[in-house]
């Protein structure tokens, strides 16, 4: 072959963009997940909405109509109807829908896409670690050969592939330019609690900070179930008391009038990460406001909402002073950015050696994200 015919090879071919089919079923099941997750799992509002949706925007037709859709859901076991008698005999035997493990499942999907199949659009070696490509787990992605690169970690499929596409088949050529490594990274459990304020301030000022924390954790916990099933990934919220939550819990979970026991949350996720036997342990902790409840001795709760209370805020300090000697780093996502609160924040976090991201809601799954697999390809020494 020609020098010449080779270089014709070369080039990008445009063509128009055309969108993949998608069955009118799929369209709605897709407004449908957003709202289930918004409605916290309520399915009568989620239908009203979609109907309202669909009044404005017309998304179904005569051939195809939400009554049709419904009937689908049930059909492919997204929703089911639970009879619930009346207790006293008297009752029509009629039941209400509700949706299914099925929906609940397809939902933590539908976030993990949303979030993390952002990432996976990037370039290789995003994560970085001193163990990229020198591990023994496979992650997947591939970057160009360096000097000192182990030669077993040579992807020999990738590499000719290259340098079939850069030198052509008549001429067949391979160069150290040609040459992909997989990226692997030690093999490391990691338990990590992820903690969610559920505080009445998630909700004010008009903002919903709820829903992007619930689909935070909803992927998170889809990612390490899928992908690192080793791992361990306990949830727990906090209000005026803290307790834990099922992955299956995720899509009800609703804001209540609650204050901010930080302490107790805390208490909760070192106690659980306390009985995980594996040595990589971490606390991220999702939260917008400050610090304004703690549970006595006693059983009394002692509140205070009015700025940050040097009672509460030193038993904070003192767990996250107690949670460096375990050597369980805390990551916090702080959504709110009131500087005194930021400040409150940085003290924290120096009181734990941890690691603290002032953000909003946007970008915070991305966060999440790179932080934990960055810190589950580290080895921490015990």
């Amino acid at each position: 072959m020609k020098k010449k015919d080779k270089m014709k090879e070369k080039g990008f071919v445009f063509k128009k963009y055309e969108e993949e089919s998608t069955t009118p079923f799929e369209k709605l099941f897709e407004i449908f997940k957003e709202l289930i997750t918004h409605t916290s799992g309520d399915l009568d509002e989620a239908l009203d909405w979609l109907r309202q949706l669909d009044e404005e925007y017309k998304l179904t037709t005569s051939e195809y109509t939400i009554d049709d859709f419904i009937e689908d859901l049930k059909q492919k076991g997204y929703i089911k109807e639970e009879i619930d008698p009346d207790g006293d005999g008297e009752g029509d035997g009629s039941g209400s829908l509700k949706i299914t493990a099925k929906t609940e499942r397809a939902i933590r999907q539908q976030a993990l896409d949303q979030i993390f199949g952002k990432m996976r659009k990037g370039n290789s070696g995003n994560h970085r670690t001193s163990h990229v490509g020198r591990g023994d787990e496979h992650t997947g992605d591939f970057r160009e050969y360096q000097f000192g690169d182990s030669l077993d970690r040579i992807s020999m499929t990738e590499s000719l592939r290259n340098a079939q596409i850069n030198h052509g088949i008549g001429d067949f050529n391979m160069t150290h330019d040609d040459l992909v490594v997989e990226e692997t990274h030690y093999k490391s459990q990691m338990s990590t609690v992820l903690m969610i304020d559920l505080s009445h301030s998630m909700i004010l000022y008009g903002e919903d900070r709820i829903t992007p924390a619930k689909k935070v954790a909803m992927a998170l916990a889809e990612l390490i179930t899928t992908r690192y099933p080793k791992d361990t990934l306990d949830i727990i919220v906090f209000g005026n008391d803290a307790w834990p939550v099922s992955i299956a819990d995720l899509p009800y979970l609703k804001v209540g009038p609650y204050h901010t026991n930080t302490v107790d949350g805390l208490k909760l996720a070192m106690d659980i990460l306390r009985r995980k036997r594996n040595t990589n342990k971490q606390i991220f902790m999702i939260t917008d406001g400050k610090p304004s409840c703690i549970r006595e001795r006693d059983g009394s709760y002692y509140k205070n909402s009015m700025g940050l209370d040097p009672y509460i805020v030193d038993k904070c300090y003192n767990m996250a002073q107690q949670a460096r000697k375990l050597q369980i780093p805390i990551t916090t996502f702080m959504i709110a950015q009131d500087p005194y609160l930021m400040q409150f924040i940085r003290e924290f976090t120096e009181a734990n050696q941890g690691k603290a991201f002032y953000t909003g809601l946007q970008g915070l799954g991305e966060m999440i994200f790179e932080d934990y697999e960055t810190n589950r390809k580290k080895r921490i020494r015990g």
